[in-house]
């Protein structure tokens, strides 16, 4: 995987693979950062990797591990002095996603969310030290894509739905037959509140996330589908913070498709 990590200070590119952790200035020029994965004694059938990424607490990167373990790197304002402060051992499972809050999370939200293979989420405070707040478990599909808006974690399964759960209390909100095959990426707009899901099923659909005023209560709305044909949608992000444009592309696809507004 590959994500820009922007924190207050600087921005980073960041890399995961089977080997380990790469963090790149920006423009890819500097690597300023490389953590190695340690690969214990398994049976060849265990692969090792990273995957999940997502800049924290405004000085934090964390970056999820086959083991189940998410590394938090705490990044310096500028240099190459990163550090490895912290472990988080709370999935028993492969990490599959991450998300940091992308809105304002109400009071005793958690503004982070991990997902694994087995569909468990968990939902941290960030600060000097990570605490968790709670945990969602799993039901029997891998939870592959989460995002973080308002205290509200969307999470995008391997049956195809979308849950929406309260990062404060972890209760579901609300839940939807998206997709007719498994969901490989999520993304949302952090201005408009509005979610990006694309699939294997070759559709890629925008949803409006927003709350209820008069109860609080989490909504969700359809807004447009697109259906990219003979692909296989793996990858699908939003263009701008307001979510008028996204780009998307698919497995044995060598072009990223853009759509914007007519």
């Amino acid at each position: 995987q590959a994500a820009w990590c922007e924190l207050p200070s600087r921005a980073l590119l960041v890399l995961t693979s089977q080997r380990g952790v790469q963090m790149y200035e920006s423009d890819g020029s500097t690597m300023v950062f490389w953590h190695a994965l340690d690969v214990p004694e398994l049976p060849a059938a265990h692969s090792v990797f990273a995957r999940g990424i997502a800049a924290a607490g405004g000085r934090f990167i964390c970056v999820g591990t086959s083991f189940g373990a998410v590394l938090v790197f705490d990044i310096p304002p500028k240099g190459t002095n990163v550090t490895l402060s912290e472990v988080l051992e709370q999935h028993r499972d492969p990490i599959t996603d991450i998300a940091a809050e992308q809105g304002r999370a109400p009071d005793g939200a958690g503004d982070l969310v991990t997902a694994d293979d087995s569909g468990t989420l968990c939902l941290w405070s960030t600060g000097e030290e990570f605490t968790l707040l709670g945990k969602i478990p799993g039901s029997g599909s891998t939870c592959s894509s989460v995002a973080l808006w308002n205290g509200i974690v969307a999470a995008g399964y391997g049956n195809g739905q979308i849950r929406l759960w309260e990062a404060g209390s972890g209760r579901i909100r609300a839940q939807v037959s998206a997709h007719a095959r498994w969901i490989y990426a999520l993304d949302l707009a952090p201005l408009t509140g509005k979610l990006l899901s694309g699939a294997e099923d070759s559709f890629v659909h925008v949803w409006k996330l927003s709350r209820n005023p008069d109860t609080d209560d989490i909504e969700i709305q359809h807004c447009h589908a697109e259906c990219v044909t003979d692909t296989q949608v793996c990858g699908a992000r939003f263009c701008d913070p307001a979510g008028d444009t996204f780009a998307v592309t698919g497995y044995d696809l060598s072009e990223i498709l853009c759509y914007g507004p007519a």
